[in-house]
C-alpha cells in the first residue's frame, strides 16, 4: 500500500510563483526524488506519493499549514490504495492509489472542500471524511499567524513552546495563544486517529 497527494494551488493567478514554488518545492522534496517522487506540472498542480500512507494526511496538513502561512491555499485529495510497479515518474503512472487521489480530488471543487480521502472501504473514507471537513472548519481559517505556528510546529516536533518563540521571534504567551487558536493539539489528535485506522484498516 501506498499514498499519493493530488493537489492544485487555489486562485494561482493571484500570487508570484516566485512567492511559494521553490519553498514547495523544499517541502515535497522531504519525500524524495522530484519526477519519480514528486511533480509541479501545470504550474500551480502537484502530485507527491507519501510512501507510508500513515504519514499522508500529516504531510497534507504540512503543505496546508505552509501556503496559509503565505496567505495560500490547496485543494488535496489524498489517496490510499495499491502501490504501482511502473518505473514512469508519477504523473504517468497508474494503479488503484491513483484513481482513488484523482476521484476524491475531482470532488473537492464540486463539493467546495479543500481536502478529502479516498481509499478501497468506503465506510472508512466516511468516517475519516466526516472528522477531516470538521477539522477543515478550522484549518481553512487559520489566519497568518496561526498557520505559521503550526507549520514551525510541525517542523520541529521536539522543540518546546519556548523554544518555538525563539524560532519564531515571538514571545512564549504569543506561542501559547496561536497554539490555542489554531487547535493545533485538536487537529493533531484527528491526525493520530487517522494513524491508527489506516494502521489497522490497510498495514
Amino acid at each position: 500500500m501506498t499514498s499519493i497527494i493530488t493537489g492544485d494551488i487555489i486562485e494561482s493567478q493571484k500570487v508570484k510563483t516566485t512567492y511559494w514554488i521553490e519553498d514547495l518545492k523544499i517541502i515535497l522534496g522531504l519525500y524524495g526524488a522530484e519526477q519519480n517522487d514528486w511533480e509541479i506540472y501545470r504550474g500551480d498542480s502537484f502530485q507527491i506519493e507519501i510512501k507510508d500512507p500513515k504519514e499522508a494526511l500529516w504531510s497534507a496538513i504540512r503543505i496546508k499549514a505552509f501556503l496559509k502561512s503565505r496567505k495560500m491555499d490547496a485543494r488535496m485529495g489524498i489517496g490510499i490504495g495499491s502501490k504501482p510497479t511502473s518505473n514512469l515518474k508519477i504523473s504517468e503512472r497508474s494503479s488503484s492509489v491513483f484513481i482513488n487521489a484523482g476521484q476524491v480530488f475531482d470532488s473537492l471543487k464540486k463539493d467546495k472542500i479543500t481536502m478529502g480521502i479516498k481509499t478501497d472501504n468506503s465506510t472508512v473514507d466516511e468516517t475519516l471524511n466526516l472528522m477531516l471537513q470538521l477539522a477543515l472548519t478550522v484549518m481553512d481559517n487559520w489566519p497568518q499567524q496561526s498557520a505559521e505556528y503550526v507549520f514551525a510546529a510541525i517542523e520541529n516536533p521536539t522543540l518546546t513552546q519556548k523554544e518555538l518563540g525563539l524560532k519564531l521571534n515571538i514571545k512564549q504567551a504569543s506561542v501559547s495563544r496561536r497554539n490555542n487558536r489554531s487547535h493545533f493539539a485538536l487537529i493533531m489528535k484527528f491526525e493520530s486517529f487517522y494513524r491508527v485506522t489506516i494502521e489497522k484498516q490497510f498495514l
